[in-house]
This record gives structure tokens, C-alpha cells and sequence, in this order.
């Protein structure tokens, strides 16, 4: 018998939207299945909007959500970039401890419940104390983004990061990436406790942090924890600087290095890949591999940007991240997302195809299907086998009202700041009611006491 019966008055389906859907949901929050053009029958739960699925949030560092702001003053006589605010970060860790960290990251998963998103990769790589010394429990930290995940409700996929090296060729670690570092045994022993998360509904993959941080042998042994569904995320070719650096290491470019030397596949999610040539995005679209693409964080370090338009038009895949969390909305990062582009290019209606012309529901549909597939959740979107995730939009709020289907998804995304998110439910759970969360007022009491208590 099925566990639960939504009726939506609209829902946008995987072949396109419908009016008066039925969705049924089994015990384990799975859609059973989907029917169109029926009546709520008596007893089943009335969506009170349009439903939309659940956004996946591909690329997260919980304990940034901190900082965000906080790295906005420039430099005396500096050039500010990436470099210079990741010293800026490592000063931050040096506050942090597990309980910071597990407040943080309720706080930060809560914001992205309550903007749509229902799943999120957590590219986690703080792993040890303040000095560097491990915990006794070398997943101490993991532990409380577990914790923080299932007290908010969100869908977490772990990816445990093997931080090795400070730079390209096995260069020393920095005193700021003592928190970060782990050899090959210390990994796999990071790896083994973790294990039994799986036992509650955590789904495990594995981060090599990046090349310049890794290497060949360190990519080589953490691959031995991958199965055909694991997930494996990678930082690669965000700066320009490490692009040279990898060019004077390997005489290869850093996705042109990953695709000669490794099995790079469906399972893989390459993030940013902001500076490659067109070869690379070629190839890169050609393994299948998922661009994990941050729009928000990627401008507010100066990045660059990806050749979106290049990768679409060689049937790429992407996903969005919200990585360091000035922002924690998806509408930002595809807004973005779409109008670098359009900056870029100098046209509209980017991501827009002939079979979906609503540029808002391309950006919806293109981001989740890519962050599915990065975050190794299998079938996505309201439809038979895949987990009920599901958005429901206020009709009402000013920037939807008289908007219909694809219409929804283009004022959505692409107009106004407030937020219409009504609803969210996360495998079946009702997680979002009326715009609020269950444990929302001691999430934030708990949050602002540790922030208080660290500026202090």
C-alpha cells in the first residue's frame, strides 16, 4: 500500500507539465507513480501550488557559510584573488571546532531547504583539530554534517576529501592545510568509519581535492573505494595560476591531464573547470562527466567563466553548487549562471533548447539533472523510481501570480528577489511548511550563539 498521496494542481513532469497530478509515494519516499489529469481522491495531501523537483546543491563547504562577507576588505597594495582569501579562510579555521561546524552546517542546510534545494554534495575537508592533530574518531567532523543533515532534512551525498599535498609534484603542506591533510592509510581510514553512514541514508563518494593536492598515486589509491555508483568530485582548472602550474608539472592543461591519465566517466563531477580550451570541453562533454559549475562563489572570487554555451552545444552536462555560500539560493546560481552567458555571448535565452523554450525550466531541469547524476542519485525528477523531492511554489507571490507552467519556472528564476517557495518535501517528509522549518527557531539561536561566541 502506498505510504502517501500528493494531489498538484500543476506539476512539471519529466516530458513536460500536467494539470491535476497525482503522485504516489511509497514507504521508503520513493514515487511510485505519477498520474495526470485526475482528481484529489479523499485523504490525500493537496499541494497548495505548482510542484516543481527538488534542486540538487552539487558543490557545498558547510563551515564557509560563516565567513561569507568576510573577505571583502582588499588588501594594502595586493592584487585580490582567490589566493588572498584563501588566506583569509585558513585564519577563519583556526575558530572553528566540531560544535561550530555542526551549528554552521544546520544553519546553512536549513537556507537551502527553504530555497529549493532537497540534496546537497558536501565536499568536506576539514578533518582535523585546530593543530592538525586528528581526532580520535577521524570522521569527528564528518559526524556533525551528518548530524546537521538529518536534523534539517536535506538529502546528503558525503564526499570525504584526500587532501595530500600544498601544490603540484608533492610540495609541503601549508601550516593553514594542516587541517586538511591526510596520507592514502589515513584516508582509508577516514573512509572505513564512514562507512556505516550509509545505514542512514547517506550516500558516500570520494573527493580528490584536486590535482595540485593529490597527484597520480593519490588519485590512483582513492579510485579503490569507487564502484560503478560512486560518486568522485574534483576541483580542477579554477585559476589561471593553476592551469600554468599544471602546465609546468605535466606539460598537460589540468582536464586534458585528468582524461589522458584516469578513468573520467558519468560518476565524475569536474568543478568549475573554468579555464579550458575547447579540446578539453570536447572531451570533457564526451566522457559523460558532470561540469560542477558555482556561478555565485566563482564571480565573487574572480574566477572566470565556464563556456557554458561550448559545453551545452557538445550535449554536455552541468550542475550547480552553491561551494562557498555567499549565496544559498539555486535561483541565484542559475540567474547567474544564464546571464554571464548572455554577457558572454551577447544573446539571450541561453540555455534554452527548441524542445524546452522557457529559459527558466531549461536552467531548472539542465542544474537537476546534472546534480542528480554528480551527486549519484540515479533517476531525478517527479517520475516513477525516483525519490520525492518535491518544490511547491506560492501561485500567489507577486513575481508568480497569473503565471503558468513553463511561465512559473521563467519568473522564478529570472525576475524579482523574494522567494516563493511554499512547501518542501524531501523523500515524502514534509521538511518546508508555509516557508518554515520545524527546528528553524533553534537552528538560528544555536547558530547565532556560536557566531557571537567566536567574534567575541
Amino acid at each position: 500500500m502506498p505510504h502517501t498521496v500528493c494531489h498538484a494542481p500543476s506539476a512539471m513532469l519529466i516530458d513536460g507539465w500536467a494539470d491535476d497530478v497525482l503522485i504516489i509515494i511509497d514507504d521508503d519516499g520513493m514515487i511510485e507513480s505519477v498520474e495526470t489529469g485526475a482528481p484529489a481522491p479523499p485523504g490525500s495531501v493537496r499541494l497548495a501550488g505548482p510542484a516543481i523537483p527538488g534542486m540538487a546543491n552539487l558543490h557545498s563547504h558547510a563551515f564557509q557559510r560563516a565567513m561569507a562577507g568576510l573577505g571583502e576588505r582588499a588588501g594594502a597594495g595586493t592584487t585580490d584573488s582567490f589566493w588572498s582569501w584563501r588566506e583569509a579562510m585558513y585564519l577563519f579555521l583556526e575558530r572553528l571546532g566540531p560544535d561550530e561546524i555542526g551549528a554552521i552546517a544546520a544553519l546553512l542546510y536549513l537556507e537551502m531547504l527553504k530555497a529549493g534545494y532537497t540534496a546537497v554534495g558536501e565536499f568536506h575537508y576539514l578533518h582535523h583539530q585546530q593543530d592538525g592533530t586528528p581526532y580520535d574518531d577521524p570522521a569527528e567532523i564528518a559526524w556533525r554534517l551528518v548530524d546537521a543533515a538529518q536534523h534539517t532534512g536535506i538529502a546528503l551525498t558525503l564526499l570525504p576529501v584526500l587532501y595530500s599535498f600544498g601544490g603540484f609534484g608533492g610540495a609541503p603542506a601549508e601550516s593553514g592545510q594542516r587541517r586538511f591533510v591526510n596520507d592514502s592509510d589515513a584516508y582509508l581510514r577516514l573512509m572505513q568509519a564512514l562507512d556505516r553512514a550509509r545505514d542512514s541514508g547517506v550516500r558516500l563518494g570520494i573527493a580528490p581535492h584536486s590535482l595540485r593536492a593529490v597527484g597520480l598515486s593519490g588519485l590512483t589509491q582513492a579510485l579503490a573505494f569507487v564502484d560503478d555508483s560512486t560518486p568522485v568530485h574534483i576541483h580542477v582548472a579554477e585559476q589561471r595560476r593553476e592551469v600554468e602550474e599544471c602546465l609546468a608539472w605535466s606539460g598537460l592543461r589540468p582536464v586534458d591531464w585528468l582524461l589522458e591519465h584516469l578513468p573520467v566517466d558519468r560518476r565524475w563531477c569536474l568543478v568549475h573547470a573554468t579555464h579550458v580550451t575547447a579540446g578539453e570541453v570536447a572531451r570533457m562533454a564526451a566522457s559523460g562527466a558532470v561540469a560542477g559549475l558555482c556561478p555565485t562563489t566563482e564571480a565573487n572570487l574572480g574566477d572566470g567563466m565556464f563556456p557554458l554555451g561550448a559545453h551545452l552545444k557538445r550535449r554536455g552536462v552541468f550542475g550547480i553548487g552553491s561551494d562557498s555560500h555567499v549565496s544559498t539560493s539555486p535561483v541565484e546560481e542559475l540567474r547567474w549562471l544564464e546571464y554571464v552567458q548572455r554577457l558572454r555571448r551577447r544573446r539571450r535565452c541561453v540555455v534554452s533548447t527548441r524542445d524546452v523554450p522557457h529559459t527558466g525550466e531549461a536552467l531548472w531541469r539542465s542544474g537537476l539533472a546534472g546534480g542528480a547524476r554528480a551527486l549519484g542519485q540515479g533517476v531525478a525528477g517527479l517520475q516513477p523510481g525516483a525519490p520525492a523531492d518535491v518544490v511547491v511554489l506560492d501561485a500567489d507571490h507577486p513575481s508568480l501570480v497569473a503565471r503558468r507552467h513553463g511561465q512559473l519556472l521563467d519568473s522564478f528564476i529570472l525576475s524579482g528577489n523574494g522567494n516563493p517557495v511554499r512547501d518542501v518535501f524531501v523523500r515524502g517528509r514534509h521538511v518546508i511548511n508555509r516557508g518554515q522549518h520545524a527546528m528553524e527557531d533553534r537552528i538560528t539561536r544555536e547558530y547565532v550563539e556560536v557566531m557571537r561566541a567566536m567574534a567575541g
